[in-house]
């Protein structure tokens, strides 16, 4: 069965099922991963931080509170922190319009922003697909740990 993860959405998915979001533009699709267990978890990050809005109460909505309420919905699945591992995609520059602008730079901050939180949770991160200008659409697949990223006009590329 695949499990579908909406915008600002996260679900949990265990082998042999696998897990799915669909188009990914600046937004990052952050899985925690315990290959031990074949368990996972997958957030659908729009935005960097939550404290910078005030209608916040969408967790998965935001880097900073979305990758830790994953966190606690895999353990809760049996993953011990210790054995995760996390695979990130997403993160694109959507708009050539004035790319210096930071509002335009969402994609550039929310993999930032991801990053810091799994650097701060002592999650390492293993594999990435960020960046560029073209969205994606990503499938996890928990029992063989590939993250299959599709982008239109390109190659899947499985990380």
């Amino acid at each position: 069965m695949e499990i579908k993860v909406g915008m600002a959405d996260m679900n949990v998915c265990v082998s042999p099922d696998s897990i799915i979001t669909l188009g990914l533009g600046s937004c990052v699709g952050v899985v925690l991963y315990d290959p031990s267990i074949k368990t996972c978890g997958m957030v659908h990050v729009m935005l960097p931080d939550s404290t910078a809005i005030s209608n916040n109460s969408n967790t998965a909505k935001f880097a900073d509170t979305g990758v830790e309420a994953l966190l606690k919905m895999v353990l809760a699945k049996g993953a011990k922190k210790e054995r995760l591992v996390a695979k990130i995609a997403g993160g694109a520059q959507m708009f050539s319009v004035n790319k210096d602008s930071p509002t335009l730079k969402v994609g550039e901050r929310n993999v930032q922003a991801v990053k810091a939180k799994l650097k701060e949770l002592g999650i390492k991160l293993i594999a990435e697909d960020t960046g560029e200008n073209f969205g994606r659409t990503v499938i996890f697949y928990p029992e063989t740990g590939e993250y299959l990223i599709r982008a239109i006009g390109k190659d899947p590329k499985t990380i």
